[in-house]
């Protein structure tokens, strides 16, 4: 007997649509939610009451989104979040923008209107397929529960495999209280994909022929192991390494062949001699436009360098660069599969890794970097470098105060930075909380400045309702930095849109329950942070550093000035 399509069974062998769900998260391996709550899935809310499934409850819809991409990306493992219809799913969005850029495998579960009223503009209605079609990895609307099993396992697949992204499956309201019968499906299992024999040797080759080559790490599907591998191989091979955007914690500061980063503000140095190697193994990166420094770095299509680029999906290569040696892999299997003989010692390689290396030694240290005020972040950093232990998590959004963190803090371990490759604001706090909530046995610190910390500041509460005792450390300058800089570079002395006024960040984290301290002086900082770390509870230490250190290699009035003399405005 059936009722609206939907099979009548006994109740001892039908379950309802949410509960079919959320058995299908945990046959994933899916063990921890991120969400806020709607009445646009209350069957799921009921199902996850009796399910071994952790759920945090955050306050806002992006944060939300935030702190399940972080754990993608800290466990590069599928991650999960659940928000209502129309608002929350627009709320969502700066979420899934960072997971489809960051290639962060993360399931978006998203409350829909009942079947029956489809295109009437019913509450909160909104066609998905049309709204975030460009954004997700895929976008799928269920209609059918016994369904379920199915379209969660394809999901589930599609998100993880390749290149990594967000996907967004619309639960209709009515359809998860639906009473069927259905299988379950068998746990996704990631796809590996392998480089060929003849591809490996042939890498090798190019690799021993080269005299000044240079590799660029980037992207996800690493592990700890193949971080690890590569980093001993590389050394042994007097290979100069790189990373890409906000990928510091693929290979270890201390190894003598890292050469720094190529993301915001890179070493100039370090740009020259890129544009001097005479081959490049891109390896997980698509060396997109921060990385290439504005898409200069290489030439396109056909660059000049010998070029190896290895990537999981096979329509990223060549798609901006025409390789020597394209090879589809994830970069855990191609370092899997590499010959861990060291590469045949050649002195052009070892004295140009070894240039390289002076080059980002000198850069990184803060001897002689000296900012206006009396707050200098670089002693700050010298002070995190010695205190956090090496799985410490370190969390930041968007803006020119985390120049300070990617400079000069000392990543040394995979799964130790959350940062968004996108560049978006908003997200260090929800990051901390997210990697908090799934690690709380680590110390997390997130960096924010003024402006980036109220965007999402509100998740502060998550972590004090889960006692998470994260640190937050807001960078206050008083404006949106990074726009002020560019508005003094493009318009030097036009000040507009940039100015902000800014409540007590220490008075903030008190009226939620937490830790807070203000701190204006270099010699402030370490007893405020011994201090946040004792109180136990989440805390918020409000650095305020002086308006002009708008970077660790230069002032703001020396941006105004410098674009004054090149003749973009007036004395």
């Amino acid at each position: 007997m059936t009722t609206n399509n939907v099979t009548e069974a006994p109740p001892s062998m039908s379950r309802t649509g949410g509960q079919i769900l959320v058995d299908q998260l945990r046959i994933h391996g899916i063990r921890h939610v991120f969400c806020v709550p709607g009445e646009s899935y209350l069957a799921v809310l009921d199902a996850l009451h009796d399910a071994d499934i952790e759920v945090t409850i955050c306050r806002q819809e992006g944060g939300a989104m935030m702190m399940a991409e972080a754990h993608g990306k800290l466990t590069g493992q599928l991650a999960a979040c659940f928000v209502t219809r129309g608002p929350g799913a627009t709320n969502a969005t700066p979420g899934i923008h960072i997971a489809s850029h960051d290639s962060t495998p993360v399931l978006l579960f998203v409350g829909q209107i009942e079947r029956a009223v489809r295109e009437r503009g019913a509450l909160q209605e909104l066609d998905y397929r049309a709204a975030f079609g460009h954004m997700a990895k895929w976008v799928t609307e269920i209609d059918d529960a016994r369904r379920i099993p199915e379209i969660v396992s394809r999901a589930a697949h599609t998100a993880t495999s390749g290149r990594p992204g967000p996907v967004l499956i619309a639960l209709p309201e009515d359809m998860l209280v639906d009473r069927v019968v259905c299988a379950d499906a068998k746990p996704a299992q990631e796809v590996q994909v392998h480089p060929g024999v003849g591809q490996m040797a042939r890498v090798r080759e190019l690799l021993a022929q080269s005299e000044r080559p240079l590799v660029v790490l980037g992207g996800t599907r690493w592990n700890a192991e193949a971080v690890e591998q590569f980093a001993r191989w590389a050394k042994a091979s007097n290979l100069p390494v790189t990373v890409s955007l906000r990928r510091q914690m693929l290979f270890p500061t201390s190894n003598s062949s890292f050469v720094g980063d190529l993301g915001f503000g890179a070493n100039p140095q370090l740009v020259e001699q890129v544009k001097r190697a005479d081959l490049i193994l891109l390896l997980g990166s698509r060396l997109s436009e921060t990385p290439s420094q504005g898409y200069t770095l290489l030439d396109i299509p056909v660059p000049e360098q010998t070029l190896i680029h290895v990537f999981p999906e096979a329509g990223e290569i060549g798609r901006v660069y025409a390789p020597t040696l394209g090879i589809c892999a994830t970069p855990a299997a191609f370092v899997e599969a590499l010959d861990q003989e060291p590469l045949p010692a050649l002195e052009s390689r070892s004295v140009y890794c070894r240039n390289l290396r002076s080059i980002y030694e000198r850069w990184s240290s803060t001897d002689g970097v000296v900012t206006p005020g009396k707050l200098q972040m670089a002693q700050v950093m010298d002070y995190l470098n010695r205190v956090l232990p090496p799985d410490a998590i370190v969390c930041n959004g968007a803006g020119n105060y985390a120049t300070w963190v990617h400079r000069f803090y000392r990543f040394e371990r995979f799964g130790t930075q959350l940062a968004p490759t996108s560049g978006s604001m908003g997200y260090g706090v929800p990051a901390a909380v997210g990697a908090k909530r799934v690690h709380p046995e680590k110390t997390v610190v997130a960096f924010a400045g003024d402006g980036c910390f109220l965007m999402n500041g509100q998740e502060f509460a998550t972590a004090v309702q889960y006692q998470l005792p994260v640190v937050v450390i807001v960078v206050d300058n008083g404006m949106y930095g990074t726009i002020r800089m560019h508005q003094e570079r493009e318009y030097p002395g036009r000040v507009s849109a940039t100015e902000l006024r800014n409540p007590d960040f220490a008075v903030y984290a008190r009226a939620f329950g937490g830790h807070g301290e203000r701190v204006e002086t270099t010699e402030e900082f370490a007893p405020a942070y011994e201090r946040a770390l004792a109180s136990g509870l989440p805390a918020i230490l409000h650095c305020v550093i002086d308006p002009e250190a708008i970077s660790p290699a230069f002032t703001l009035t020396q941006v105004r000035e410098a674009a004054i003399a090149a003749g973009r405005g007036k004395a």
